[in-house]
Order: structure tokens, then sequence, then C-alpha cells
């Protein structure tokens, strides 16, 4: 972005103490990431932005919003007091969003936003300039951030849009006014604060409380609950899923340690993307159907899918060092995704000798049912396809007791969260060079430190 004070002013409804002919060229709410020239949101979260203004003024800031009446206003830089600094945030990335005009793709769902998205970014791009949300950057702040980070230039704007409570994706529809929006799927992720998988349906919806009304709504047509809702809806409306019914469905599919290979119902070609799991194929028709909503070609949509770059840790392979390979899948996790990935996983081809070792950590926020969830997560897990499993977190040991009678105890570990570094000394004892190691967890459970370990 670059626009100068005066016209920021102007779009907040405020003034300009200082030079209102400062051009601001970048805007951040962190004040470690300040750069010559930016505009400093101070917010008031865990710790409050405000009591970091003279760090950003240090690190180059031209301004800082201000909240009105807070005190130890600064001096020395120029400031635009408002009444609420994220809400004047938002006004401003609203502001700009409809200064460059951009066509809007909104994504959500409890699975697959991130993977998604940046599938759907890598097919536009073969004929437009698009811009797409960093890592997952999705919330009240990441979302208008991501906005206030386009360049003039962008043509098309890639929006994850997560959630954790009902109204909230209301809000972020309301500041994106998506011309395009994509629902991945309905979990169980978020059910502690939504209740049932009905009112994650509900809340998911909401992100076509305002989409355009020429519009598209493209979701998952294998779950009732979304076809339930979506007919309610006046714009149109594509499906892609498993079943004949969908607008376009997998047909055949085939597997390799690091790709998989599909075809759809209406053409001929062969699509691949570089990550392994029926839930990326998944999500990969949902991008088919994004590009050819933009009148891309099939062509121009399977190369873009070719090449794509998952964001880190969403099914990563790595190297561990002693020769094994690691399946790095540890940014969040919830009922479904575990199920997906573990059968994914157990259907990877391993050396002769060779094991599937998974280690399964904790699922945040599952609530009153949490115990239940992680306990069912054993009718999904095969010894004969994941061999060894390591469990962490408090709540896996409800999976560890499931599992007594259904794994040889020499195949299956359990350590509380305090344990990790016993975890990751019997792990790198246990594996060898021809093992493939999957990680799966929230990322509350760090199993990240377990990753840089194998390493």
């Amino acid at each position: 972005m670059k626009m100068q004070l005066a016209e920021i002013a102007q779009a907040l409804n405020t003034t300009c103490e200082g030079d209102a002919e400062t051009v601001i060229t970048s805007v951040a709410f962190d004040s470690r990431k300040i750069k010559e020239g930016a505009l400093f949101v101070p917010i008031k979260g865990e710790r409050d932005g405000h009591d970091f203004v003279a760090s950003a003024i240090a690190a180059g800031a031209s301004a800082t919003l201000w909240e009105k009446g807070h005190a130890n206003k600064p001096e020395g830089i120029a400031v635009l007091e408002v009444a609420d600094t994220l809400k004047a945030m938002q006004d401003l990335a609203h502001y700009y969003l409809q200064k460059v005009n951009p066509t809007v793709v909104g994504i959500t769902g409890s699975n697959g936003k991130t993977t998604t998205k940046d599938m759907v970014a890598a097919v536009l791009a073969k004929r437009f300039n698009v811009y797409k949300t960093q890592a997952n950057f999705n919330n009240e702040i990441g979302v208008p951030m991501t906005i206030l980070e386009m360049k003039p230039i962008t043509e098309i704007l890639v929006l994850e849009m997560g959630m954790d409570r009902a109204g909230q994706l209301h809000e972020l529809s309301k500041l994106a006014r998506p011309d395009v929006a994509v629902i991945t799927m309905i979990g169980e992720a978020h059910i502690e604060f939504l209740g049932s998988r009905a009112g994650i349906a509900d809340a998911k919806m909401e992100i076509t409380d305002f989409l355009q009304e020429d519009g598209e709504l493209i979701y998952n047509g294998d779950e009732p609950l979304l076809v339930e809702r979506a007919e309610k809806l006046a714009q149109d409306k594509a499906t892609f899923g498993f079943a004949d019914q969908d607008t376009i469905h997998a047909l055949a599919m085939r597997s390799t340690m690091h790709h998989t290979y599909f075809t759809v119902n209406d053409t001929d070609r062969e699509f691949a993307i570089p990550m392994i799991g029926r839930h990326n194929v998944s999500n990969a028709m949902a991008a088919i159907l994004v590009g050819r909503h933009f009148g891309e070609s099939d062509e121009e949509i399977a190369a873009g899918l070719a090449g794509f770059v998952p964001t880190a840790n969403r099914m990563e392979w790595e190297k561990g060092d002693c020769g094994e390979d690691i399946m790095s899948d540890i940014y969040n996790s919830n009922p479904t995704a575990v199920k997906a990935v573990t059968a994914s996983f157990g259907k990877v081809d391993v050396a002769e000798g060779g094991r599937r070792i998974a280690v399964l950590a904790d699922m945040l926020e599952l609530g009153s049912r949490s115990s239940e969830l992680h306990r069912d997560l054993a009718d999904s897990l095969d010894p004969d396809k994941i061999n060894v499993l390591y469990l962490y977190g408090p709540e896996m040991k409800n999976l560890y007791e499931a599992l007594t009678d259904k794994y040889p105890s020499q195949s299956l570990h359990y350590y509380p969260e305090n344990e990790m570094g016993h975890l990751i000394d019997d792990l790198r004892s246990d594996i060898r060079s021809n093992d493939i190691v999957l990680l799966k967890g929230s990322h509350g459970m760090h199993l990240e430190k377990v990753l840089d370990r194998l390493k």
C-alpha cells in the first residue's frame, strides 16, 4: 500500500496530528515487524500494544494509531486518534480493499483452509495477479492485515477466513465482501465453542452473509449439513466431492510417496498435486472449480495444482537424521484431520523391513467431548497400517487405553505432557533408516520440538 496520512485520516474520519503529507507504505501491529514508513497499530490483547510505541518509533514507524484518551500519547511521531485501534485497522482495510478493487475469494472450513488457499492462489496465478493470506493469518486481525499488504496491482485476493465462535465469519464476510466463497468441509474443530457439527455448519455458512449477489458458493457436496443450508442461497452454487451428484467428483486416484494423481467426471485430463490423501484431492477439486469460475482452462488449472507449494507443516515431508522420512502435519489437529491423515499415511509404501510410525498429540478445543473423541480414534487405527504409535498428552491417554487390546504392548507408547523429552529419546532410539514417521497434533502441543530433534 501507499497512502498519505491525510487520506488515511479521511478514511478513518479523524485528523492527523503531524505531517499529513507523510506517505505510509505499510501497516503493522507488531512493533518487531515495523519497517521504515510504517503505520503502527497498537492493539489491546494479552498485552497493550500502546506500550510498544517507543519500539515502533525506534524501528522506523512514521505514524501510529492511538486510542482516544489513552495515557502517554507519544511525541515525535504523527498520531491519528481513533475510538478503537483494531476497528480502525479494519475500517482502513475496507477502504483500501475498495480502492484496489480486486475480486475476492474467501475460503473457510474445519480442515483444509490453508492448503485450499494455497492451491487456489497457485491456480489463479497462471492468469492473474494474485495475493493470498500468508501462513494462516485468518482472523479479525489477520484478514485486514492481509488486505493492507496486497499490492495495488492485485487482481484477485485469496483470503483464508477462520473462526472459533459464532458471528466471527459474519464480520469477516462483511469486511471482505467475497465474490466467491469456498467451504472445504465441516468437522469437529472448535466444537467446544459451537456445541455441535450443526452449530459449526451454521458458523461456516456465515462466509456467505455478504457474498456478492452475482457471486458463487463452492462447497463440499458430500456434507449434508452444507447441502441443506446452501439450498437457501440465491447465488450460484457448485459442489465438489466423491459422490455422483457433485458438480465435479473424483474418479480414479493413485498415489506415490509425494504425489497424488486423479481425474474428475467431466474431463479426461489427469490432475496431480504434490501431496497425498483423499482429503487433499477434495481440496484440489475446490481449486479446480474456482479456476473454472474465472475462466481458466483445465490445462492452466492442472499446471497450477502441480506446482503449488503448501504452507509449512501441512503434510510436509522432511528428512530425519537417521535417514527416515518424516511427514510433518503439526500446525493443527482435530478428529476429522487425524483420521484423514492417518488413512493417507497408512497407504504410503515403505521399504522392506520399514515401519510406519505415528506420533499423535492431543487435539485441543474439543470441550466436554474431548475424552470421547480421542478414544474414538481407535476405530480408525490399524496396527497393520500404522505399525507403531507414540501418544502424547493427557487426552491421548484415552486413546492409549482404547488401543491396549488392539496393539501389541511393544508397539504402543504413551507419554504425559511433561515427558516430551522421554518421548523424543525413546523415539530416536526406535527409529531405523527405512521407517517413515508421521507427526500430528494441535499446535499447542509443540510437536515441532520433536521434529527439530529428529532432524
